[in-house]
């Protein structure tokens, strides 16, 4: 499928599927290993490096949804060879309208995440949930910002559920899980150390294990009993991590809302127990 405008290369490339076959999966590790190099490079001298045919890098780019070779170059060295986007984590010299600009990638971060989630999963991780002695909800930096929300919205079911800032305490809280817990990792990358060292304590009591990610082929993905993947926009003026968290937002809505068609009359019952004490501090 041809894009009218020209998607972020990196993105792409980390969204692919696990299924990937071995000679793909080998042109995927070389780019991202090393994207300024890679940029360099004729179609030839890259096809040579990560030991494929011509013909498999031109169906590889074609896979990502660029007409040929040189489109995938030129959109792969705006982000390789931007300084200021690694810097700055947008494009600061974007002739484009700050309001459209971020609209519109939050936009398109939507839709494309909305197109991604399955409906019969999020009723399954909502059922889960439910029936969880306790739910955990993970988070660092900016997807802390994700799992806090997240925590805000299962507070109002009923549901007991458990969240901490602080690191350490996160992985104490995750030691202590057990077979009867879920936990929901929200992290953009999903390669993050810390991230992935909460993973593996939760994987080590036994208890279910959700993530919520950019990357499907991320270390912390690939742990994971259940994940939903959050597309950014592709734009290259804005970060992936902004539009994706939007998208993470949505989706948590979503979630709750999976969750509460459920509950049935117990939730609303809850929710109006919540409001009606909220209602209390109003002046």
């Amino acid at each position: 499928m041809e894009r009218s405008a020209a998607p972020s290369c990196l993105y792409l490339i980390h969204s692919l599927p696990n299924s990937l076959s071995e000679r793909d999966r080998r042109i995927a590790d070389y780019i991202l290993n090393d994207p300024a190099k890679a940029v360099h490079l004729s179609i030839e001298e890259l096809a040579e490096a990560a030991q494929v045919s011509v013909s498999t890098l031109v169906r590889f780019v074609k896979k990502l949804g660029f007409r040929g070779y040189q489109q995938f170059r030129i959109a792969l060295a705006s982000e390789a060879l931007a300084p200021e986007a690694r810097i700055y984590e947008t494009i600061v010299d974007s002739g484009e309208d700050p309001v459209r600009l971020a609209f519109s990638s939050a936009s398109k971060a939507l839709e494309i995440t909305s197109s991604m989630i399955d409906s019969q999963d999020l009723y399954k991780l909502a059922s889960r949930i439910i029936e969880a002695n306790c739910v955990y909800l993970f988070g660092l930096g900016g997807s802390l910002i994700v799992a806090k929300d997240a925590l805000h919205k299962l507070v109002r079911t009923g549901i007991r559920c458990i969240g901490a800032e602080d690191y350490h305490m996160q992985l104490m809280i995750a030691s202590q899980m057990n077979q009867q817990d879920t936990a929901i990792i929200v992290s953009h990358t999903g390669a993050n150390k810390d991230a992935i060292g909460l993973a593996e304590t939760i994987k080590t009591t036994g208890a279910f294990l959700c993530v919520i990610t950019t990357y499907p082929r991320s270390a912390l993905s690939r742990m994971a009993d259940m994940r939903f993947i959050s597309a950014s926009s592709g734009s290259q003026a804005i970060s992936e991590a902004f539009s994706a968290r939007i998208a993470q937002l949505a989706l948590i809505d979503s979630l709750y809302i999976a969750i509460m068609k459920q509950l049935g009359e117990e939730g609303i019952k809850n929710v109006e127990k919540m409001r009606a004490t909220i209602a209390k501090r109003r002046i």
